[in-house]
């Protein structure tokens, strides 16, 4: 199967990850065709625009993470809000799709709004990307200074930590400090794969 785009159809092969040149008018052209579909993915940086069509496991990976944050922050008793999907734009610098993002400190700040600024509200405290295919860079996220990038490539979960102007790889995250996140995201993983989701998280409340 062959990556077709055209004014008349965007298709991207399962897996696969496209990288054209393109200026910010392109990337809304391609934003505007795609409409409401959520595959392909696409991202834009300054001259190059990129689409990915993600696998079946991708959406499955993405669920448990993010039930086991709800889950954590449910815990904690921490309001929140969540989005997903969600595009984020900056024009002319940056468009990206995470693949699930909260707000925790600021949850306040969109609460029950249909639609957010990025270039005057703020930036989701924690985002979740899901890396099978070499798609994302934790730096496309600098520009609207998310906090927090929780980064799943490789099978394990990678926590990138916002410290003045750039993300560093730490072994906690501020939002639940006291617990090792890291350790129950696998624990997770590996009783969703004997077993299924369901199963992972009863497991981890019972934990908690």
């Amino acid at each position: 199967m062959y990556a077709v785009i055209s004014p008349e159809k965007i298709d991207i092969p399962p897996g696969s990850v496209l990288k054209i040149p393109g200026n910010w008018s392109d990337y809304e052209i391609l934003a505007q065709q795609l409409g409401d579909r959520s595959i392909p993915r696409l991202k834009y940086r300054p001259g190059e625009i990129w689409l990915m069509s993600p696998l079946p496991e991708h959406g499955r990976n993405v669920h448990i993470i993010a039930n086991v944050i709800t889950t954590i922050l449910d815990y904690l008793e921490q309001e929140y809000e969540a989005f997903t999907p969600i595009t984020m734009k900056l024009p002319q610098r940056s468009g990206i799709e995470p693949d699930y993002c909260f707000y925790i400190d600021r949850w306040q700040a969109t609460a029950g709004k249909k639609r957010i600024d990025w270039e005057t509200e703020p930036a989701p405290d924690l985002v979740i990307e899901v890396d099978i295919t070499s798609y994302t860079d934790v730096n496309d996220y600098l520009p609207y200074k998310v906090s927090e990038v929780w980064l799943f490539k490789n099978d394990e979960v990678t926590i990138y930590c916002l410290e003045s102007d750039r993300y560093l790889i730490k072994d906690r995250s501020r939002y639940c400090p006291a617990l090792d996140v890291l350790s129950l995201i696998n624990q997770c993983f590996q009783v969703a794969s004997e077993r299924n989701t369901s199963a992972a998280i009863r497991q981890l409340r019972q934990k908690l």
